[in-house]
């Protein structure tokens, strides 16, 4: 299918999309990846056999993102192919914030495939595409919803196909990220959405374990360590930060 910025705006909901196409091979493996222009700055993007890999920074939090969607074919060599490409682009880029998500057409452990045929011949690939996430430390976001993402027309067999790959950087800008299951409707894969619910509860709470207030010692230790710090401004910023430090020192 063409692509073109009318078609895609259409698709997005408005005119401030952002947008870049791989074609695949035949019409096969074809991904188009989109993003908001005021969320995210577009800089570059790889295409790759069952890759499209875009870079940009995520405007709000200014981090450097890669963003990797995935479609590849069924057989192992291409996987391998992809696998082998995707670590070369992210040895070179191990400080960026990582995501590679999409369809793997593979499983990660006999758990996420279910009246599947002859898995005993793709152990191999089992191993590998478990190399790949170890050797660049990605890792896969919780899942909540459906077990599986791909499912026979008859229901006969279905698979955990599709999945949302993360950097341990990816996870310290969003903790809360979870991939969520839809329901499945037109196509026989479920999509799968990564978000990051992120509650402010106000300012966290100073917290203590009654069981240090019967430690001997420990009142003597609180006062002496509290006389001593040395803070500036008013009553309540001098609070806060005694109240900052005398963590510190009871986690020590």
């Amino acid at each position: 299918m063409e692509f073109y910025d009318s078609r895609c705006f259409a698709l997005w909901g408005d005119n401030k999309a952002g947008w870049v196409h791989s074609e695949g091979e035949n019409g096969v493996e074809g991904v188009l990846s989109m993003w908001h222009k005021e969320a995210f700055e577009y800089s570059s993007h790889v295409k790759g056999r069952g890759f499209l890999a875009v870079t940009g920074v995520h405007t709000k939090l200014n981090c450097l993102c890669i963003v990797v969607d995935v479609y590849v074919a069924c057989s192992l060599s291409d996987k391998a192919v992809m696998w082998e490409a995707l670590s070369n682009i992210r040895r070179v880029n191990q400080n960026e914030v990582w995501c590679c998500c999409g369809d793997f057409n593979a499983v990660r452990s006999i758990e996420e495939m279910k009246g599947v045929r002859g898995f005993s011949s793709q152990k191999r690939e089992i191993k590998e595409y478990n190399e790949f996430s170890d050797k660049n430390v990605l890792v896969e976001l919780p899942i909540v919803g459906k077990k599986f993402t791909w499912y026979k027309s008859d229901g006969s067999a279905k698979s955990r196909l599709d999945k949302f790959l993360v950097s341990l950087e990816w996870l310290q800008m969003w903790p809360m990220s979870k991939q969520y299951v839809q329901p499945r409707e037109v196509s026989d894969h479920c999509v799968v959405v990564a978000k990051s619910w992120v509650k402010d509860w106000g300012p966290r709470p100073f917290k203590t374990i009654d069981a240090w207030l019967s430690k001997f010692g420990f009142m003597d230790l609180v006062k002496g360590k509290w006389n001593n710090y040395e803070v500036q401004g008013n009553r309540m910023s001098k609070l806060k930060d005694k109240l900052k430090f005398l963590k510190g020192d009871l986690k020590e």
